[in-house]
């Protein structure tokens, strides 16, 4: 059980590290080209818009949570109605 847990702890300290160091991979339905192969011949991928990399999935997750935090810890530029502006 504790070596168990020690290998997914590996696991997931090594995807956030990947995340970090790499936020973009390479996109899984073009396989990274870019381009999708159809009867009538080529077209740009839809899920990439052609750039060949999207964002991972941990990093997603990552600056949404970063994005929620900052919402949460930002202060109040206005002034509560019936509060002295001075204050």
């Amino acid at each position: 059980m504790l070596l168990t847990s020690a290998a997914l702890l590996a696991a997931l300290a090594g995807y956030a590290a990947l995340c970090v160091i790499s936020p973009f991979g390479p996109c899984r339905k073009c396989s990274g080209t870019g381009l999708r192969e159809l009867r009538k011949g080529s077209k740009l991928c839809r899920r990439c818009h052609g750039q060949r990399r999207r964002l991972r999935l941990g990093r997603r997750a990552l600056n949404s949570s970063r994005r929620t935090h900052a919402a949460g810890t930002t202060r109040r530029t206005t002034t509560p109605k019936g509060a002295a502006p001075w204050h």
